[in-house]
């Protein structure tokens, strides 16, 4: 019965949610702090962390994000050559992302200078898993270990208590994910991170809000519920600097060297940072292809085909490309701190404080969004 209850419980999106305005003392949003803990030990002056994701993070976007306060943690799927070289350029910087096979691989890469590693896995609640936390932190007793990703409680708890120092939270929200659709799993993310709240403050483990962030205000609501920093997939790869195959037709035709393949009508394709050698000023358009690592697309690409027996559970799309990296921190964290401000809050933990939330119908967002016609 208790189990059936459970089931039955009410969980929420983001749209089904809002904040309610508090009594505020802050004098400008410039006062607010955003200071936050990627690690329970580890902290970082900005939570927009962009997703560890082939298509996302390279060394171009990492850069931007150490200059902001943050710390990238890049994607699995490098050679380990690659992957120890990445590490040392950032010792001390990043963190490193590995399978559930990579036991060995791990140890290289943390005593090559990576802070520690993320322990990459769809549906990372499993024996594999724990027991993988607790060999690393045997033989590695100082290395971080992010893991993710979860959307239960007792996935926080076993773990935490496994040794986990921070837990992605998010499972098929992303926006090239499928894997609600493909198999009825997943529970609505503004709840998968409210009903963590308790749990947070007792085992001191902080959570990364991972997939279903739209606009800034999802972002308010997740660290508002309990999130201490959110991942951003899609909102980075359309920066000009993401590590996604880029389409573009230039506004100066003649502006043309080796870096680029030919496609027709003046489009061209490039890989990573198309501001390189570019202006952004002479980009007519720019799109970037946008790939799940789920997707057909992805695992065609990385393992030559779709292992026989599974499905995709993720899918590639092709998105506009419009602003840097700096652009979009600079936008979403001036947004944050509006945010703050309504709660009357100076830094995030007052922020969490203070939040009180309220249902809302589907009304609400109709209501929200501007109507200038």
């Amino acid at each position: 019965m208790q189990n059936s209850i459970q089931n039955l419980s009410t969980f929420y999106t983001f749209d089904d949610v809002a904040l309610i305005p508090q009594y505020n003392t802050v004098l400008s949003r410039t006062h607010v702090n955003l200071d936050t803990f990627l690690t329970n030990t580890i902290k970082i002056s900005n939570p927009l962390i962009p997703a560890n994701m082939n298509t996302v993070i390279n060394d171009d976007m990492a850069d931007i994000l150490i200059h902001n306060g943050s710390i990238p943690i890049f994607h699995r799927f490098l050679s380990d050559n690659d992957a120890i070289k990445q590490v040392i350029k950032y010792k001390n910087k990043c963190f490193a992302s590995i399978g559930i096979q990579d036991n060995y691989r791990a140890i290289q890469l943390f005593d090559n200078g990576a802070l520690g590693v993320c322990i990459d896995v769809a549906h990372c609640h499993s024996p594999t898993v724990i027991n993988l936390i607790k060999s690393l932190k045997n033989h590695r007793p100082n290395i971080q270990i992010i893991v993710g990703n979860i959307c239960t409680r007792q996935a926080y708890i076993d773990l935490a208590e496994a040794g986990a120092d921070c837990i992605k939270v998010g499972i098929g929200c992303g926006s090239a994910c499928t894997t609600r659709i493909v198999t009825g799993f997943g529970i609505p993310q503004f709840s998968a991170i409210y009903q963590l709240r308790d749990l947070i403050k007792q085992y001191n483990v902080p959570i990364i809000a991972d997939g279903g962030i739209r606009n800034p205000r999802d972002i308010a609501l997740a660290i508002a519920a309990g999130a201490n920093s959110v991942m951003l997939g899609s909102i980075f790869s359309k920066t000009f600097e993401s590590a996604g195959t880029k389409s573009i037709k230039l506004r100066i035709k003649n502006m043309i060297n080796d870096d680029f393949i030919k496609n027709n009508n003046y489009w061209f394709e490039v890989k990573g940072n198309v501001l390189l050698n570019y202006n952004k000023d002479i980009i007519d358009e720019c799109f970037v292809n946008y790939c799940g690592q789920a997707s057909k697309l992805f695992q065609d690409e990385f393992y030559g085909n779709v292992k026989k027996g599974t499905v995709p559970e993720g899918i590639n799309f092709k998105a506009k490309v419009e602003n840097t990296v700096q652009d979009i921190i600079d936008y979403y964290s001036g947004c944050l701190r509006s945010s703050l401000t309504y709660a009357g809050a100076l830094n995030i933990q007052e922020f969490q404080n203070n939040a009180q939330f309220i249902h809302v119908t589907p009304s609400y967002m109709s209501e929200s969004y501007p109507r200038p016609e």
